[in-house]
């Protein structure tokens, strides 16, 4: 049996779609996280307040459909992407390529640890050419 829900707008949600929403928000904040946005910079670009944006995250709210499209744009992320269909769209099988895993154990790091390797990589890339 499915358990029910109530969400803060009063519609119904079951389990399945709870969890659904909590990892819907759960990448959008390692998306903004990785763009080193703060949850008050994407509550103002969406003309949200920041309490409601953090409970988006949290799976606390569900994002209304019509800001999807926004929230991916903002985040630089196709809606397949927003909505986790990319594992399922990999062209190799799999582990997750090496260097995917080492970017989202530095979206972890905190803010100026980050910074500190975006500095490092620009002048890499810088001496290598490109």
């Amino acid at each position: 049996m499915l358990m029910a829900v109530l969400n803060p707008g009063g519609a119904t949600v079951n389990n399945q779609d709870e969890q659904f929403f909590k990892a819907l928000g759960a990448r959008v904040a390692t998306a903004r996280k990785a763009r080193n946005l703060t949850q008050q910079q994407m509550a103002d670009r969406l003309g949200i307040a920041q309490q409601t944006y953090a409970q988006y995250e949290t799976g606390r709210a569900r994002f209304p459909a019509s800001m999807l499209p926004r929230l991916a744009q903002d985040l630089s992320l196709t809606l397949d992407e927003l909505m986790g269909q990319n594992q399922s769209l990999r062209s190799k099988p799999g582990p997750t390529p090496k260097l995917q895993q080492q970017f989202e154990r530095i979206s972890q790091l905190p803010r100026a640890t980050q910074q500190v390797l975006v500095k490092m990589l620009d002048g890499v890339l810088a001496q290598a050419g490109h």
